[in-house]
């Protein structure tokens, strides 16, 4: 099942219980954040990646130019363990990690919660691939991606488990639009997603793909 069918899934069993007052909001905030335009702002195809130096699940650091220095690198951002659209989407990218290796590139995962919820998420979903700690949203920012969750839907969040504001140590409730990146060896982004419907992820056949084109 690809990806998408699974999300589509996914969001068919989980939409019906949720209240049409919290669907409103959700809605909204999301009608809200389109008008920023982050995805199309968001660093894309053509661009020059952004380096950086962040720690793993372990709090040791880890570059992006060390990742490149044998191959391509694929990066994601994802919201957090707390999203089982995010877990979708890691266990997907987990599914394919040994293909990606194959093809010589790296792999590597970036969200804003703290090193100890990050080494969460690998143990959880038995990751394989690097899982990085961007407190503060420090290079979501540099990459475009950034924005602050609505406040309406804070208190929903909270509800449902997923306590922004504590996982990742910020008040601010900051998150990154879900995106994916094909950076080639010389730092040039070659392949992007971005959306800022938090439930639309690249398909990893079509990482796949790209990382083959780049072998030609």
């Amino acid at each position: 099942m690809s990806l998408k069918n699974e999300i589509e899934s996914l969001k068919a069993k989980f939409l019906p219980q949720v209240p049409d007052k919290i669907k409103e909001s959700m809605r909204k905030a999301q009608d809200d954040l389109r008008k920023l335009r982050l995805a199309e702002r968001a660093l894309g195809t053509g661009d020059i990646a952004v380096d950086f130096t962040l720690p793993n699940a372990k709090g040791e650091p880890v570059s992006s130019e060390s990742l490149r220095k044998d191959g391509p690198l694929v990066l994601n951002f994802y919201r957090g363990i707390w999203c089982p659209y995010c877990n979708l989407e890691l266990k997907a990218l987990q599914d394919v990690h040994a293909e990606i290796r194959a093809l010589g590139a790296s792999l590597v995962a970036i969200s804003p919660q703290l090193p100890d919820e990050s080494l969460s998420d690998s143990e959880k979903i038995q990751l394989e691939f690097e899982v990085l700690s961007d407190v503060n949203s420090v290079v979501s920012d540099q990459y475009g991606l950034t924005f602050s969750l609505a406040e309406e839907l804070r208190p929903i969040y909270k509800n449902w488990g997923a306590d922004v504001a504590t996982v990742n140590d910020d008040p601010d409730w900051k998150l990154p639009l879900p995106a994916t990146y094909i950076i080639s060896q010389d730092g040039r982004i070659v392949h992007s997603f971005t959306d800022e419907d938090y439930s639309q992820r690249l398909e990893p056949d079509e990482i796949l793909d790209s990382l083959r084109a780049l072998r030609e």
